[in-house]
């Protein structure tokens, strides 16, 4: 099949055009009204610094639903320690800047270019972006962020700079999903990492399936508020 180049109309092709490995389309921008349009359809980009901008949507999807996390026990008593803290929405910058110095999906050098530090960094000004930071001592240690649309969370990226930082983060994060509204986490690609948390493969058409169900609404929300693990 093709990959599609995009031009200056926010527009994307069906999903289910895309290549064999996922790549869809080529080129548009990284403007807020492209992003919000790709995420609801379940695309996502991702490319290197000498790249055009490209497109993805995988099949099968990564996905967590909340509920079905897996917290080792050991996980348990870390969270429950309190030698953590952990909060959402009060470091987005840091986060990125964090995660642009980590490597994703086995490619080489970083992959958060300036102009996508850019762009979410616009996201999270408007209310769709939000991070979840793990701090040790008054230091950022770990964290998250990503798209927030109706009651999924789109993970863009996540860093650990100690044991188990990360992880923290994520598991917060699902600790409130109720009160966040959240049903569904996506993971976009196989790792053996989320895998282990009891992430799941799923068929695109399952993911897409889901977001119809669960972006019947997409306005910006609030700052994130977390509470403590119990």
């Amino acid at each position: 099949m093709p990959v599609f180049r995009l031009h200056r109309q926010p527009f994307f092709p069906s999903p289910d055009l895309a290549e064999p490995d996922g790549l869809l389309a080529v080129g548009g921008d990284l403007s807020p009204i492209r992003l919000l349009a790709a995420y609801r359809m379940g695309i996502f980009p991702w490319y290197g610094p000498d790249d055009p901008i490209l497109w993805w949507t995988p099949d099968p999807r990564l996905v967590l639903f909340p509920d079905r996390m897996h917290v080792s026990r050991r996980l348990a008593r870390t969270l429950r320690s309190g030698v953590f803290q952990v909060t959402a929405d009060r470091a987005f910058a840091q986060v990125i800047a964090a995660c642009a110095g980590t490597l994703r999906h086995g490619a080489a050098g970083t992959w958060l270019v300036p102009e996508m530090r850019a762009a979410y960094t616009r996201l999270h000004a408007l209310g769709f972006a939000h991070s979840v930071e793990t701090w040790q001592e008054g230091r950022l240690v770990g964290g998250l962020y990503g798209v927030g649309l109706g009651r999924v969370f789109f993970g863009e990226s996540m860093f650990s700079a100690v044991r188990d930082a990360s992880k923290v983060a994520l598991a917060s994060l699902v600790h409130n999903a109720g009160s966040l509204s959240l049903e569904l986490i996506d993971c976009q690609v196989r790792s053996g990492h989320l895998l282990s948390l009891g992430a799941e493969e799923i068929a695109r058409e399952a993911f897409m399936a889901h977001l119809r169900r669960l972006i019947q609404e997409s306005e910006p929300q609030r700052p994130w508020r977390l509470s403590a693990w119990a």
